[in-house]
C-alpha cells in the first residue's frame, strides 16, 4: 500500500514536462490523415542513405555514404557513440516483476519523470501502431518480429545556440544530428535496461538500430505534427530541432493523446524550407496521398544526395535552421508561439517575420566549432569553411 500511496501522490503533482505541454490542443487522431489499413510496413533497407550505400544514386554517393558522418571529427565520435550503444538495446527481462502500483497512468507519470532524470528534453507515449514495424532489418535483412503494445518517444534538442550560428548545410550539421541522436538513444538504453529490472520486455530504439519507423510514432505520441519539409515531425517548442530515440516495451502505460497546434494549415502559407532547400527536394505544391499518408511529397534522392554528397560542409539540415519554429524558448518566442497556434491570419507573416527579424542568417558570434575534413585519414582545412568565411570559432 505504502509503494502505490507514493505513486498515486506523485501522479497527482501539478507539474511534469519542462514544456508546458498542458497548453496545447489535444486531438484523438493526428492531423496528418492517415489510413491505416493502406499503410505498408516498410523496409529499412529501402531508406534514402542504404540506397545510396549499395549504388542505387550512383557511384559517387556510394561512396561517400561511407564517409559522410566521419569525415567530420567530431560527428564521426558521435556516429562511433552509436555503434557503441547498438551491443546494449535488448537485454534479458527479470524474472520477477516488481512491486509498482497496478495504475497505468502513475507508471507513465513514473517512466516520463525517469526519462526527464536522465536528461530528455522531451517525452511522450503511445501504443505502438503496427505499420510502425519495420518489415525487416537493416543489417541483417531478417523479418522484424515486434510485439510490444507501448512506445515510449525521448526527445533530445540538438541546441539551439548552435542552430542559430550555422547556415545549415556546413561542417557542423552532421554533429548536430549525432548529438541528439547518441544522447536520446543513451537514455533509451538505460530506460529499456531499467524497465527489464523492474521485471518487463522493453527494447531500445536509437539511430542505427531502429526496428520502428520513428514519424508516426511521435504523431501518436503527442510531439509534434507532419510538417512540409516531409517525412520530418515539428514540435511547438522545438520546431524540427530534435532527433528522437524510442522504447518499446509490455509495461502497461497511459497513453498521450495527439496534438494540434495549426502546423498543417501553417506549413500551407510558410513554404521557407522548400525556399531555401539547397537540393530543391521539398515540395511547393499540396499534399498528396502517399504510403496511407496525406503528406507534403519529398524527393528521396535529391534530399539524400545533398546530404551524403555535400562537398560545402559535412550533411544538411538547412531545413531545420529556417524553420520558423526553430526558436529559443523565450518569452518572446512563447508570446510568438501562441500567436501561430491561435490566430491563423497571423501565420501568413511568420517567413516574413523570420526574414525581417533575421533569423534566416546565421549568427557568426555563436560559431564555436572548427570546419575540418578528414580526407583519407588526413584533417584538412576544407574550401569551404567557417560558416563560408573563416575557420575560427568566435
Amino acid at each position: 500500500m505504502g509503494i502505490v500511496t507514493t505513486y498515486r501522490r506523485a501522479f497527482n503533482a501539478k507539474k511534469l514536462d519542462p514544456y508546458p505541454i498542458e497548453i496545447l490542443k489535444r486531438v484523438d487522431r493526428p492531423t496528418t490523415v492517415v489510413k491505416e489499413d493502406e499503410v505498408p510496413r516498410l523496409d529499412e533497407r529501402e531508406s534514402g542513405f542504404n540506397r545510396a550505400a549499395r549504388g542505387d544514386f550512383g557511384t559517387y554517393l556510394s561512396k561517400e555514404r561511407h564517409r559522410f558522418v566521419a569525415k567530420h571529427p567530431l560527428s564521426g565520435a558521435l556516429v562511433n557513440m552509436q555503434f557503441t550503444l547498438s551491443e546494449i538495446v535488448d537485454g534479458v527481462t527479470a524474472a520477477n516483476k516488481a512491486l509498482l502500483p497496478d495504475d497505468p497512468g502513475a507508471m507513465a507519470r513514473h517512466i516520463k519523470e525517469t526519462a526527464y532524470f536522465l536528461r530528455a528534453d522531451l517525452v511522450g507515449i503511445c501504443e505502438l501502431p503496427p505499420y510502425a514495424v519495420y518489415s525487416h532489418d537493416m543489417e541483417t535483412g531478417e523479418p522484424v518480429e515486434l510485439d510490444h503494445p507501448y512506445v515510449i518517444s525521448i526527445i533530445v534538442d540538438q541546441d539551439y545556440k548552435t542552430a542559430s550560428a550555422t547556415v545549415g548545410n556546413d561542417w557542423i550539421s552532421n554533429s548536430m544530428s549525432f548529438v541528439a541522436y547518441s544522447t536520446s538513444g543513451f537514455i533509451a538504453c538505460i530506460l529499456a535496461d531499467y524497465i527489464r529490472r523492474l521485471g518487463y520486455c522493453a527494447r531500445a530504439h536509437h539511430a542505427r538500430n531502429y526496428q520502428v519507423v520513428v514519424p508516426p510514432i511521435l504523431l501518436w505520441a503527442g510531439i509534434g505534427e507532419m510538417s512540409r519539409i516531409g517525412d520530418i515531425v515539428v514540435s511547438p517548442f522545438l520546431g524540427p530541432r530534435f532527433k528522437a530515440s524510442v522504447v518499446t516495451t509490455d509495461l502497461p502505460l497511459a497513453v498521450d493523446k495527439p496534438i494540434d497546434f495549426g502546423l498543417q494549415d501553417f506549413c500551407t502559407k510558410c513554404m521557407q524550407c522548400a525556399r531555401y532547400c539547397p537540393s530543391g527536394a521539398i515540395s511547393f505544391g499540396e499534399k498528396v496521398m502517399l504510403n496511407g499518408y496525406e503528406k507534403w511529397p519529398n524527393d528521396v534522392e535529391k534530399c539524400t544526395a545533398q546530404r551524403v554528397g555535400n562537398k560545402e560542409g559535412a550533411g544538411c539540415g538547412v531545413c531545420v535552421a529556417v524553420c520558423p519554429w526553430n526558436k529559443p524558448y523565450t518569452p518572446f518566442h512563447r508570446f510568438v508561439g501562441w500567436t501561430m497556434r491561435n490566430i491563423p491570419v497571423a501565420r501568413r507573416f511568420a517567413a516574413w517575420g523570420d526574414e525581417f527579424m533575421g533569423y534566416v542568417k546565421p549568427k557568426l558570434e555563436h560559431k564555436w566549432w572548427f570546419d575540418l575534413e578528414d580526407v583519407d585519414g588526413v584533417l584538412t582545412v576544407p574550401e569551404h569553411a567557417g560558416c563560408r568565411g573563416n575557420n575560427k570559432p568566435e
